[in-house]
């Protein structure tokens, strides 16, 4: 097996050890321990750590492993040691990630099958401009199709102008009216497919010379659609239907019926949801509502949504979509539950909660000397610690005034101690996991953060 070495402080050891001592057999390595003359060996730069690691003269390692704050070149270690050196996680705690021996994407994960159509509502509001900005946007959330929203009343003399311009960027274009001028116009300008038609507008479609959307004349009883379906096909024009999902409490149950009956009528139909009925008008947060749908859509075979994300609580509806058909197509073809696949749209609370445990943080308190203060959450609790005192409460403000009491601050500090005490307690108040001076993880919300502490560590000693 391949012989590893871990470079840690003295306060780590212990729980550094017991960790590689799970991990090991299970990634299949002989760890090596080397302890630097250091409280924490993330404030120590890599030029102090090469000339302070104590190793025996016959010592082989193939790969040494750093934490993963170390700051500086890589290169004094790798001399020091004449094998590869490489900053491992931030956090002990993510030494199973880092090895692929957790939760995670399988390498042969990503795949899809479901095509995702943003819409850009009331496009006759919005200038050119405005369009084209919303436009990229989606493109670069995952959308596949920018569907070009038009007002109900008069009709809009800019759409083409509009299709244009968002073809000459490289965008597939959808037009969604019930106005023919409009549909004429924008399918001239490059427009690929028209949202919608059903028994008033059918006529029109065969004229079109591109794929339309069709709808039952009346959604509860699907009167019409056999109809238009037999004449879309025996003009040959490419079609997809779309049953129209409904809002709860105004029929969403019988409209999942309708989908399903869609698809017993007719097996080989190419269909469509658009979801932004459930995901705009329910006070809830969209992603989940995303995936549950898209699961829908997965295994029914529709195999295209529509989407917009207009209020608040959808503003990402295109990226939750376009990570949530990659875990449904997954799921659905490895036969698979979608558990432990997306961390990505883990967005409200953590997978799990990682805590070192009473026992632990009281030893690791007995092992800080200096002044700096460590913070921790877990279990309900903040915690306050540093070479002279070892605070537990609920309240961050009764520990900061404390902390005060106990001696002078730098404003600079204070405003430090206090940003820390507020990410912890966000922490604690949703079930995530806290780790001084990195961000809190919000899925693909998370927002990198660079440590505002103090200048950069400078060599101990």
């Amino acid at each position: 097996m391949p012989r590893l070495l871990f470079v840690t402080g003295k306060l780590a050891e212990p729980a550094l050890r017991r960790s590689l001592a799970e991990l090991a057999p299970l990634a299949g390595f002989e760890p090596a321990v080397a302890v630097l003359p250091i409280t924490v060996a993330a404030l120590a730069p890599t030029t102090w750590i090469a000339s302070h690691l104590r190793l025996p003269h016959e010592a082989h390692f193939d790969r040494a492993i750093l934490p993963g704050l170390c700051a500086g070149d890589l290169d004094p270690v790798q001399a020091r040691l004449g094998c590869a050196v490489e900053r491992g996680p931030a956090d002990l705690r993510d030494l199973p990630d880092y090895f692929g021996k957790s939760s995670g994407r399988p390498d042969d994960y990503g795949g899809f099958d479901i095509a995702l159509l943003a819409e850009i509502n009331h496009g006759p509001r919005l200038t050119l401009e405005e369009i084209l900005a919303q436009a990229a946007e989606y493109r670069a959330a995952g959308a596949d199709v920018i569907d070009l929203g038009c007002d109900p009343g008069p009709t809009w003399g800019g759409v083409a102008d509009a299709v244009r311009a968002l073809r000459a960027e490289g965008h597939r274009v959808s037009a969604d009216s019930f106005n023919p001028e409009e549909v004429e116009a924008a399918v001239k300008a490059g427009a690929e497919l028209v949202l919608s038609v059903n028994g008033s507008n059918l006529e029109r479609a065969r004229d079109w010379g591109c794929a339309v959307v069709v709808l039952p004349d009346d959604l509860a009883t699907l009167a019409g659609l056999d109809r238009s379906v037999e004449r879309l096909t025996a003009w040959g024009v490419p079609f997809r239907i779309d049953p129209v999902l409904e809002p709860i409490g105004m029929g969403f149950a019988p409209s999942l019926g309708r989908y399903l009956e869609v698809r017993r009528r007719y097996p080989g139909a190419e269909m469509m949801m658009g979801v932004g009925n459930l995901t705009e008008l329910t006070d809830v947060d969209s992603a989940g509502v995303n995936v549950m749908l898209l699961g829908f859509c997965q295994e029914v075979g529709i195999r295209s949504v529509l989407t917009t994300q207009v209020i608040n609580w959808c503003r990402s509806c295109v990226r939750e979509l376009d990570l949530a058909r990659r875990l449904v197509y997954y799921s659905c073809r490895r036969r698979v539950p979608p558990k432990r696949l997306e961390p990505d749209l883990l967005l409200l609370r953590d997978s799990k909660l990682r805590v070192h445990g009473k026992a632990a943080l009281e030893e690791l308190a007995s092992r800080i000397t200096d002044r700096n203060y460590r913070l921790f959450a877990e279990e309900g609790l903040l915690h306050v610690v540093n070479g002279t005192s070892h605070l537990t409460g609920t309240d961050p403000f009764a520990l900061f005034e404390t902390v005060s009491a106990q001696e002078s601050l730098e404003p600079s500090h204070a405003f430090y101690l206090g940003y820390e005490m507020a990410k912890a307690v966000t922490a604690l108040t949703l079930g995530k996991n806290y780790t001084q001076d990195q961000a809190l993880r919000w899925g693909f919300l998370t927002v990198e953060e660079e440590s505002h502490r103090g200048p950069k560590p400078k060599e101990p000693g």
